[in-house]
């Protein structure tokens, strides 16, 4: 692996600023990495043609003293759900395997506005349904520590490519953890912002209907420096960020357990270990499970799956045999399924309402939350059940603790904060208010500092 691969993106912006590397070096160095260890890990799915041009432009603005956007040189990747002008975008679907957009999403034009070169695209779930990066368009992405590992999903490749150095940074995107469950798994860090922070068109399937609720394009990184430098580019908050020292006195509250799924000893660890960080950093911390979020799981289900049988009805009609394990499997389940009334419906919505209420009312007294990403680190490819104790659950509610802040659409971070017996990464969740996406990326950056040493492998 290069020097250059293993620099944090912040740390490649000023070597490339201030002329002490050039944008070909570093997309040559990334171009490297990804031919040694791509075909193992089968995270970047698609190679933008014209990379060591866009490079050489880079360096050329560089050298004439132009002015320079702050992610100037900077390669990138993008989940392969998120649209790229001329470049194949897939969402892990046979339907869409030609597909080439004409435009960049929103969040990818500002990424590039701002000085960065996609490098490619990388590995999703097919549309995107389900925690893990594998479809029958490109086959499946393997754990950077382990092959027969699932790296988690949706956003999986994404998080294989920057683990593995292939990528410093990208973009993610999260309806039910899909950024935050791969970043757990894989030991990097990744941002599900609140809805409306980033702009989330130019995705497929599309943020629309009730999945504007909870769906956001965010940041993923191997720093959290890196995901503020990102997420200020991305939602146009340029010089906008709280420091750690403005958190000293802030209340927090941890859990571990929310009622739905257990989690291992050792997630609990995590997330205990997470919050006596940021007591050590002088924050208020105390162990409070905040109110209703027992309802997260359920409501995600009622709020979001039946969408979801809509959506791939559309897509497959007079296809469906095109269509993956998943996508068969769901649309010949809800043959026998009884559609909710409107009535029942709109009841859940509100019952999503009110509790959000309740909960942002409670979050008053402690603005920041620490809760396990899900119950596990990262299994087995083609695990579908998961045992903790004497209890044995669905990979999907395995991971209620995540599917919960897309419910109540609040900001949250996932961040390294321990290491199974086998030497598997293990994240938590930092959680704030609406909108306190610099605050949680504060907190993390307490934790971030305090843990990365203990946490390097061996």
């Amino acid at each position: 692996m290069s020097e250059l691969t293993s620099h944090s993106a912040s740390a490649l912006v000023r070597l490339i600023s201030d002329r002490s590397v050039s944008p070909v070096e570093v997309m040559k160095a990334h171009l490297a990495v990804i031919a040694q260890l791509n075909p193992k890990l089968n995270a970047i799915v698609t190679l933008a043609p014209d990379l060591i041009e866009r490079a050489s432009d880079a360096e050329a603005a560089v050298m004439q003293g132009r002015a320079l956007g702050p992610l100037h040189g900077l390669p990138v990747t993008i989940k392969d759900t998120i649209e790229t002008a001329g470049l194949r975008t897939t969402s892990g679907s046979l339907r869409r395997a030609d597909f080439v957009p004409a435009a960049d999403a929103p969040a990818v034009r500002r990424l590039k506005e701002a000085g960065a070169i996609v490098l490619g695209k990388t590995n999703t779930a097919e549309l995107a349904m389900e925690y893990k990066a594998e479809n029958r368009l490109f086959g499946r992405t393997n754990h950077p520590l382990d092959a027969s590992l699932s790296p988690g999903g949706s956003s999986g490749g994404e998080a294989a490519a920057i683990a593995s150095c292939m990528s410093p940074c990208g973009l993610g995107s999260d309806l039910a953890g899909s950024i935050r469950i791969p970043a757990h798994f894989c030991g990097i860090v990744g941002l599900k912002p609140t809805v409306g922070q980033v702009p989330g068109g130019g995705q497929f399937p599309p943020n629309a209907g009730p999945y504007s609720l909870g769906s956001a394009i965010g940041p993923m990184a191997r720093h959290v420096e890196d995901l503020n430098l990102l997420f200020n580019v991305l939602s146009g908050n340029s010089t906008r960020t709280v420091e750690a020292n403005q958190l000293v006195g802030q209340r927090v509250a941890w859990y571990s357990d929310d009622s739905v799924t257990p989690v291992s000893n050792e997630t609990n660890l995590a997330v205990e270990t997470a919050a006596h960080a940021l007591s050590e950093a002088g924050l208020s911390v105390a162990e409070r499970r905040p109110p209703g979020i027992e309802r997260g799981h359920d409501l995600w289900l009622k709020l979001f799956s039946r969408a979801t049988v809509v959506q791939l009805r559309d897509i497959y009609k007079d296809h469906e045999d095109s269509g993956g394990d998943f996508v068969r499997w769901r649309l010949a389940r809800a043959v026998d399924e009884k559609a909710p009334t409107l009535d029942e419906y709109v009841g859940w919505w509100m019952e999503r309402d009110r509790l959000r209420g309740e909960l942002l009312e409670w979050m008053k007294d402690a603005p920041l939350l620490v809760a396990p990403v899900g119950a596990t680190p990262a299994y087995a490819h083609g695990t579908h059940k998961l045992t903790i104790g004497e209890k044995t659950f669905s990979t999907f509610r395995a991971f209620s603790y995540s599917q919960t802040f897309n419910v109540f659409d609040l900001p949250s971070v996932a961040i390294p904060a321990g290491r199974s017996a086998e030497g598997l990464p293990i994240g938590v969740q930092i959680v704030g208010r609406p909108f306190a996406e610099q605050t949680v990326l504060a907190a993390a950056a307490i934790v971030e500092d305090v843990l990365s040493d203990k946490l390097k492998e061996p």
